[in-house]
């Protein structure tokens, strides 16, 4: 099987040194030695597959906290009163896997983790912006289509699940995001450039 010869060929993998990564991340050498061993607890041969990812991610942030910078802008473009819960982070977690998966190989080594981590957790205004910018872009062309956005809002929405008051209508996924392009597709070309994309959300922080 793939997965089969993927944990072979993954099996004697090592991180680069510690103080690399301390150099890349926003992370301290202790921190970064605490990450490596949840992360190799979890997955033995030092690369994930998506389906243990998921799990790390629930363990690691149980009440969605990796989200907290990124309620903001949901709550202002989703129109969203309540603050976003792992009600079925499910899609949400295969959208992250394929993001953290830089090299779109089907795993992830501990270095991709915690660079992701360091941009999601402590990372520059600017730098987790790009960082979603490129999760919402699935196809990875540099532009966000209508498609893509609506995948990531149902997505959002299944972690929301009951917990939403009032109870989202049926098509309010697609309503939301007319609502998107409405404000971040600047020059009405029917796709969201990371410049577009950025500038709006600046918009949106100046605003709040």
């Amino acid at each position: 099987k793939i997965e089969d010869e993927l944990e072979m060929t993954t099996m004697c993998h090592r991180p680069e040194g510690l103080e690399q990564l301390e150099a890349q991340t926003n992370f301290t050498k202790r921190e970064l030695q605490v990450l490596y061993r949840g992360f190799k607890n979890e997955c033995p041969s030092g690369v994930v597959n998506e389906e243990t990812f998921k799990q790390i991610y629930a363990q690691f942030f149980p009440h969605g906290d990796i989200l907290g910078w990124l309620g903001i802008l949901c709550s202002f473009f989703l129109c969203c009163s309540c603050p976003l819960c792992l009600s079925d982070a499910t899609m949400y977690a295969h959208y992250l896997f394929n993001a953290f998966d830089t090299a779109q190989n089907g795993s992830v080594k501990f270095e991709d983790f915690v660079i992701a981590l360091s941009i999601l957790l402590r990372g520059t205004v600017h730098e987790k912006l790009r960082w979603t910018f490129n999760l919402y872009d699935i196809n990875k062309d540099g532009y966000i289509n209508k498609e893509e956005m609506m995948d990531i809002v149902k997505a959002i929405y299944d972690m929301m699940g009951k917990y939403t008051y009032p109870v989202l209508k049926e098509d309010a996924p697609r309503q939301h995001v007319e609502v998107f392009f409405q404000k971040m597709d600047k020059n009405k070309d029917g796709v969201v450039t990371l410049d577009e994309f950025i500038e709006s959300c600046q918009e949106v922080r100046t605003k709040l």
